[in-house]
Parts: structure tokens; C-alpha cells; sequence
């Protein structure tokens, strides 16, 4: 089934916004949020392709149960547009209250559609958790603008991310740095080398990135995308893909589904160079026993695509209260900690080190990266995320081209 666009179908909605409930908790008031939430079930809607991710949702769901009596549903899903559009549907079908949506692991291109079609908490109150005083708003502004789109309290912060390729260093001694480098090697190496296939998270991304090294002016990515002027920006982008695609792995007929996929083949080394947006995955792979230990990460010499991550509760979410509270657990430093400790998932934290508390301190200066991890200098450059605008013109280009849908 294709997937509907997300931005096509909001602005087919409209753009109204909801009122807020009478019912709508308040986070200020912390207790009654606490009292509100205990005996409900959050259904949370988040990616469910990486079985360590999977396994770290289950350890928040044991924990907020038994520490606030809050049961949590993990929803599996392959694109996060699939619970936006559910939401989107019981909007369109007069379902106001008891929806079936209650937290959702979102950003991009699917905030920005939720905010514009009043999918969302018409209040803002991630910013009210308890554990959002914590968070390093002033070192990472991505928290507070989410692709060029305000988050204004309608999303809690849960990670942050940069794109990082990975090679095994036995057997590729100088990686390709810069997009001329790689297109030579993928020649030189027909076969070697895919990525997944947009719309998911990272082919888009991988999409994004050569987009900031190929476009005569990358600034344009700040802005929003002009259909007339498309085409003639994107140029290079589908010249440089149309010659490197008869050299990919089974020579472009298919690509990766998603990270998950691109780290098992590079496992099984049908693939020689994978990407992630976890710059912590490599290693989470070497101490799995997935990949070998001579693993290593690089970046591109011009930068590197880097975002966050975030928690958004709709507007009609049965368990506002529950959800409310997964995702100021969440938001703790000792779930934080366990989401940044590679042998469990490896995800860099949103809280800022100075404001913890000196046991919070001690257990992230506990935390032992491991040899394919980049530290904060060797990852260069963060790019922006492009205007959301820009992610749906790609995909639909990209499929277009190389799908023919």
C-alpha cells in the first residue's frame, strides 16, 4: 500500500485547531497528574525495527508501572506517518476524545503536519514536566525547533541524533569522506554499497545529506521548498544518484527497508559502508557480537545532518495523563543514562550535564563509550534539518524515479 502523504492529507483537513478538554491534564500541577494517570495504558506509538530499541521501551513500560501504575502498549510501527494518519482519520470521522494514539515517538515533517492540522495538546505542557528543567535547551537549540518548525511545548525532547557512516577498518583503510570520494569508491566497488529506501527515516536523511553537498546554494534547504524551482535545485542531487545507481547492492533493483537492514547486511558483509542516525550504533553492534570489533565511523568532511527526537501526545489520546508521565520518565536522567549506555541502545542524551545532580553525573561519567563511537569534535559539523517542505518533494521524487510510483 503506498503511503498516504502526510502533508497532502493535512491540508486536505484544513487548518483548525482543537480546543482544549476540560479533562486535559495539567502538568503544573504535578500530583493530580500523577493520581490522573495511575491505573491507565498509554498506547505508545514508536518505531518497532530494532529489537535493543524494542527491549529499552519494555524496561520504561516495567518500570513506569511499577513506580506510577501506569501500563505502556508499545505500538510497532514501520513509518510514524501511520499514526499520524490514524490520528488524522479520527479527527476527519468526529472522534474527539478516547483515541486510540496516546504517545507518539515523532519528528520532522510528521510534527509539523500534526501542529498544522491541530493533531496535538492544543496547550503546551512538555515544557512543565518535572524532568524538563533538565534538558539542554541552551547548548542544543534543536530542542526547541524541530526542522525549522517551533516545538512551543507540544513535544517533549527524547534524543538527539547525527547521520554516521561505518566500514570495517580491516578492510577499508581511508573511508570516502566528501560526496566525490564516495561516488569513485561506489564505481570502484559495484555492489558494495545501498541505502534504505526513502520514505523511511534514513533514506530520506542520506537524501537530505547530499542535498547540502551537491546544491549550488544549500541555504535554500532552509526555507520552504518551491515547486517551479525544484527541479532545477534538485538537479545534481538525481544526477549524482542516477550515475551511482547501477553500482549499488544488486545493482539498484532494491534497497535496504531501514537501518535495521542496512546494519545486518553490512553484518553479513554483503554491504562494505551502513549509515545510522545513532552515532553510538557501531559500537552498540561490535558489543552485540554483530559486527567486527575493528569497526569504525566516520562523517562527511562538510558536515553532518543532526536533529532530535521527541514525544507528542494527540489531541484526543485516551490516556493524557499516562502519557504525560511515560514521557517525563523518560525525560529522567536514569532513563536517559540507560538510552545513552551502548549496550543497551547508545542514544545521545537531551540533558544538559551541568544542571544534574552529582549521582546523575557519576552515572553518565560511568558510561564507556565503546572504539567505533565519534566523540563530539570528530562528528564536525551538525547540519540543519531542511523545512519539512523539502521531505515530502524528495520522497515523491525519489519514488518517482527509482520506484515508479
Amino acid at each position: 500500500m503506498p503511503r498516504i502523504p502526510v502533508l497532502a492529507a493535512v491540508l486536505a483537513l484544513g487548518l483548525s485547531a482543537s480546543a482544549p478538554s476540560a479533562a486535559d491534564p495539567d502538568p503544573a500541577n504535578w500530583p493530580s497528574v500523577l493520581a490522573a494517570a495511575r491505573g491507565e495504558t498509554v498506547y505508545f506509538n514508536a518505531w518497532g525495527g530494532s529489537e535493543n530499541i524494542n527491549d529499552y521501551i519494555a524496561w520504561a513500560g516495567g518500570e513506569v508501572e511499577r513506580r506510577y501504575g501506569v501500563a505502556l502498549e508499545h505500538v510497532r510501527l514501520s513509518e510514524t506517518a501511520d499514526a499520524v494518519n490514524r490520528v488524522l482519520s479520527e479527527k476527519q470521522a468526529g472522534r474527539i476524545e478516547g483515541g486510540a494514539v496516546d504517545l507518539i515517538w515523532i519528528n520532522g515533517e510528521n510534527f509539523a503536519a500534526m501542529k498544522r492540522a491541530g493533531l496535538l495538546l492544543p496547550e503546551a505542557w512538555a515544557d512543565t514536566l518535572p524532568n524538563y528543567a533538565l534538558a539542554d535547551t541552551e547548548g542544543k537549540p534543536t530542542l526547541l525547533t524541530d526542522f525549522t518548525t517551533p516545538v512551543c511545548g507540544r513535544e517533549s525532547p527524547w534524543g538527539t541524533a547525527q547521520l554516521t557512516f561505518y566500514y570495517d577498518s580491516a578492510e577499508l583503510s581511508a573511508p570516502p569522506e566528501d560526496i566525490a570520494a564516495l561516488g569513485r569508491w561506489i564505481a570502484e566497488n559495484p555492489g558494495r554499497f545501498t541505502y534504505a529506501a526513502p520514505p523511511n527515516f534514513i533514506g530520506t536523511t542520506f537524501l537530505k545529506q547530499l542535498a547540502y553537498g551537491l546544491f549550488d546554494d544549500p541555504s535554500v534547504l532552509s526555507k520552504s521548498a518551491d515547486p517551479e524551482k525544484f527541479g532545477a535545485i534538485t538537479a545534481p542531487l538525481w544526477a549524482f544518484l542516477d550515475k551511482v545507481h547501477p553500482d549499488l547492492w544488486r545493482s539498484g533493483r532494491v534497497f535496504a527497508a531501514d537501518t535495521t537492514q542496512l546494519k545486518t547486511l553490512f553484518g553479513d558483509r554483503e554491504i562494505d559502508i551502513a549509515m545510522t542516525f545513532n552515532p553510538g550504533e557501531a559500537s552498540s553492534a561490535i558489543h552485540d557480537g554483530l559486527v567486527p570489533d575493528t569497526v569504525r565511523s566516520f562523517v562527511m568532511d562538510y558536515g553532518t545532518i543532526g536533529n532530535a527526537h521527541f514525544l507528542a501526545i494527540p489531541f484526543n489520546a485516551s490516556a493524557k495523563a499516562g502519557a504525560m508521565v511515560v514521557a517525563n520518565f523518560l525525560l529522567s536522567p536514569e532513563a536517559q543514562v540507560k538510552k545513552a549506555d551502548e549496550a543497551v541502545w547508545g542514544d545521545p542524551t537531551v540533558l544538559a550535564y551541568e544542571k544534574l545532580a552529582p549521582e546523575d553525573q557519576a552515572l553518565f561519567d560511568a558510561l564507556d563509550n565503546g572504539p567505533a563511537t565519534l566523540g563530539p569534535d570528530a562528528l564536525g559539523k551538525a547540519l540543519s534539518e531542511p523545512d519539512p517542505s523539502w521531505t515530502e518533494m524528495l520522497e515523491a521524487e525519489w519514488q518517482r524515479r527509482y520506484v515508479g510510483g
